[in-house]
């Protein structure tokens, strides 16, 4: 790139430089730059099914629906007025401004007094049936920001009939959490804990007169199973797409 010619101009009778362009904001005029899509872009890791990356869409203790914009990957706020519900929630208060920068869609807030009881979010380079993620809860000790990520290890499958669809949740712990990385087996749960995780499901669509079925919980391998279901079905739309 030649040289940045420094401009001069006259104003009021006397002449005023104008700093030079610099050729760094130049070079980011004329580049795309392309965003990380979580969903394509992050590795499901070297150790699944058994122990993999997931993205966290929505915290613990979160009323609010977040969901990733799967065609973008970006953030969109699909409502203004979600700002001040935002703002009553204590992680949020303190962490609302780094939110607003991060690849998360505002989906809706819910309808019934529950709120999430683990962190949720979707495993990367996974398809299911329904053309979005596989889905993820995970059990730690402390709520997620959305769309961070971390490493979880699979303990169960809770299968899930959301109206009249199938919509299974892989049930994990968080594999680098010292109070949870033990947990291998579904089973090893507290069934306290379980009959959480169930009424959350069946409850927290009730409001809207939509119908969730949540049938016995599934062990460890059949989240390998389903996982690795997921992540051949990815591969196949993966090569289909380069096909085309």
């Amino acid at each position: 790139m030649a040289p940045a010619v420094e401009a001069v101009k006259k104003e009021a009778g006397s002449f005023q430089k104008v700093p030079a362009l610099n050729e760094r904001i130049l070079s980011s005029m004329s580049r795309r730059s392309v965003a990380a899509h979580p969903w394509h872009d992050l590795e499901i890791g070297p150790g699944a099914p058994t122990i993999f990356n997931c993205v966290i869409e929505i915290p613990r203790g979160s009323k609010v629906k977040y969901e990733l914009d799967k065609k973008t990957g970006l953030i969109k706020v699909m409502q203004c007025g979600l700002l001040h519900i935002l703002l009553r929630t204590s992680i949020f208060s303190v962490l609302i401004c780094p939110v607003l920068h991060l690849n998360v869609q505002v989906d809706r807030v819910l309808y019934s007094s529950v709120v999430y009881p683990h962190n949720y979010g979707f495993i990367p380079r996974t398809l299911c049936e329904d053309s979005d993620p596989l889905d993820v809860l995970v059990i730690m000790q402390e709520p997620v920001i959305p769309g961070c990520f971390l490493r979880a290890k699979a303990i169960g499958v809770m299968p899930m009939i959301d109206q009249g669809e199938a919509d299974d949740k892989i049930i994990a712990v968080c594999a680098d959490d010292p109070e949870y990385k033990h947990y291998n087996d579904i089973k090893e749960l507290p069934p306290h804990r379980l009959a959480e995780i169930r009424r959350f499901f069946e409850d927290y669509k009730k409001n809207e007169n939509k119908e969730v079925a949540v049938n016995d919980f599934l062990p460890a391998s059949a989240a390998y199973e389903a996982i690795q279901h997921s992540m051949d079905l990815y591969a196949t739309y993966i090569v289909e797409g380069l096909r085309r």
